[in-house]
């Protein structure tokens, strides 16, 4: 008689995705807006990842966490959301406000790279890992490493010139 080995289960349930939308909302939500710079937007966008994710929940193939797959996600719905909405603006004039430095570290990262734009947010306003970024987007920790660490270089030269 021949034993069976069961097998992987690929997919993701309802009910593990509902977990980690119910315990990351604020953090996708954080992310999201950040990408877009609306949190109207971000909301929308992070329940179209969650729609998107519920529909496609077969795909997830159980080579890494369910979170990181949800994340790439957020990012890439919230990424297609923020190309779209460029392709459609109409430049506005900023709103003043009283925080000068704060708005200088936000022109900072929105000159940054995408990929560079991105681990920022995730390790910053996500609080992820090396690891969990690596996964989320898809690359190596060493390229999250190197991203970060060229991110931090270029915002600190951006800050420089504007106090020079």
């Amino acid at each position: 008689m021949q034993t069976m080995v069961p097998l992987r289960r690929s997919g993701a349930t309802l009910a593990d995705i509902e977990a980690v939308y119910r315990s990351g909302f604020s953090q996708f939500c954080s992310v999201a807006a950040a990408i877009l710079h609306d949190r109207d937007a971000a909301r929308d966008a992070v329940q179209d990842a969650f729609a998107k994710a519920v529909r496609n929940r077969r795909d997830f193939r159980g080579d890494g966490p369910l979170e990181a797959w949800l994340w790439r996600a957020v990012v890439n719905t919230a990424v297609s959301a923020g190309r779209r909405n460029e392709a459609h603006a109409v430049a506005e004039p900023a709103a003043p406000t009283d925080e000068a430095e704060s708005d200088d570290v936000r022109a900072a990262i929105q000159r940054l790279p995408e990929r560079q734009r991105l681990v920022v947010f995730l390790r910053y306003w996500a609080d992820l890992d090396y690891a969990a970024i690596a996964d989320a987007l898809a690359i190596a920790p060493g390229t999250v490493a190197a991203a970060l660490h060229a991110a931090h270089g270029s915002i600190r030269n951006s800050l420089q010139e504007v106090r020079a």
